[in-house]
């Protein structure tokens, strides 16, 4: 692909980092078809740049209707080269005090949606021979903290599934990237997250002063989002794109901290890993 004009589909353009996303691309000159959630969204968004920014009432969760309107979108306002699977929200919980039903609400969002969205649009990438799909996961899909198991689950799953997609389709000439953001000035962990009530005591310890700081950091993480969106633009123009993309001083510093524990934990049992072949 080349710097000339892209059409992109961007999933929730609401708000936050989906919303800085879209609007630099719009500013950038192409089309941007954004999923919102109802019609009062849609309006507001189709007037950052009428007949340019395109609005698609979807919930991703609706995976019927995920197939039925992709396809139409794309009939509608052309096929798309770009695909941003940025939808999705964090859930703050330890484990024995969040319920397998808030465990499948995390994934239908933030995984089972972005790969309807992938099954939607990679037909039309394949056949064409060219397009890009970023997954938006997080910090929180390399390492992980207390509290939020069920959000860094879904996010290494989906960045499991967009390093493998990725080798399944870059001899069609369509390149995946997990684009894994640190902390960033957005609603995520203020209106956008969803927590589970606190009920065992045994958890006060972690949990209070976690959940304490998180909300009284939020609306002021160090990340701006409008140079996060700067670098997606940059990405997407890029001959070859990287499989993972961290984003923020701070997902490098706790992903450089993890790499180097992995490797002095891979040491210290390297003698009994390797003891398990047959003789």
């Amino acid at each position: 692909m080349t710097a000339s004009t892209k059409t992109f589909l961007i999933t929730g353009v609401s708000s936050g980092l989906g919303r800085a996303f879209a609007s630099a691309a719009l500013r950038a000159g192409h089309v941007v078809i954004g999923t919102v959630r109802n019609t009062q969204a849609a309006s507001a968004y189709e007037a950052l740049a009428p007949g340019r920014a395109h609005a698609l009432v979807l919930d991703v969760t609706d995976f019927d209707a995920v197939a039925a309107q992709v396809p139409d979108a794309e009939r509608r306002f052309g096929a798309v080269d770009v695909l941003v699977n940025n939808a999705g929200y964090g859930q703050e919980g330890v484990v024995e005090e969040s319920s397998i039903d808030d465990l499948r609400r995390q994934f239908d969002a933030n995984v089972f949606g972005a790969v309807a969205m992938i099954k939607a649009v990679l037909p039309g990438m394949r056949e064409r021979g060219s397009g890009r799909i970023i997954n938006v996961t997080s910090m929180g899909g390399f390492i992980t903290m207390p509290g939020i198991a069920y959000y860094c689950g879904s996010k290494f799953a989906l960045e499991g599934i967009s390093e493998a997609l990725g080798k399944e389709v870059k001899p069609f000439g369509v390149h995946v990237t997990a684009l894994a953001p640190g902390q960033f000035r957005t609603d995520w962990a203020g209106r956008s997250m969803d927590r589970a009530p606190r009920s065992i005591a045994a958890y006060d310890a972690i949990m209070d002063p976690i959940r304490s700081a998180r909300q009284a950091k939020s609306g002021r993480q160090p990340g701006d989002p409008a140079k996060a969106a700067q670098a997606l633009l940059t990405l997407v123009e890029s001959e070859a794109p990287p499989t993972r993309l961290f984003l923020g001083e701070d997902a490098l510093a706790v992903v450089e901290q993890k790499l180097d524990l992995m490797r002095t934990e891979i040491a210290a049992w390297d003698a009994l890993s390797r003891s398990t072949n047959f003789d």
